[in-house]
């Protein structure tokens, strides 16, 4: 039973292996919200990996708070992840209620 508990490397592993689907899904897909997606599924990557090095350098002292530095940073990139997902999706749509089309690579109205 002492194999079934998760590690700190599991959880690295995961989080590793969930920053390379997004990866790819950016750099493979063409719909505008799957690359959202993508691009949410590395944040939370990073989150599980800082919350990971965070626990795994926590100091088992109750005067410190060096183990509450990675879910500090944790919670600011959830903000700036929710920022992100307002301002991408609002671009996605007023994308869509002009062109009917979500597809990236059609995307260029930011050129001059």
């Amino acid at each position: 039973m002492e194999n079934l508990i998760p590690t700190t490397y599991s959880y690295l592993a995961v989080s590793a292996v969930m920053f390379a689907l997004g990866i790819i899904g950016v750099m493979t897909r063409k719909n505008g919200i799957v690359v959202f997606m993508c691009i949410e599924l590395m944040l939370n990557s990073v989150n599980l990996a800082l919350v990971t090095f965070s626990k795994m350098w926590e100091v088992n002292s109750p005067e410190t708070t060096v183990g509450a530095t990675g879910s500090m940073l944790v919670f600011f990139v959830m903000c700036v992840a929710a920022a992100e997902a307002v301002v991408g999706l609002s671009v996605i749509i007023a994308l869509f209620r002009n062109k009917l089309d979500i597809d990236i690579n059609n995307v260029n109205i930011f050129k001059w």
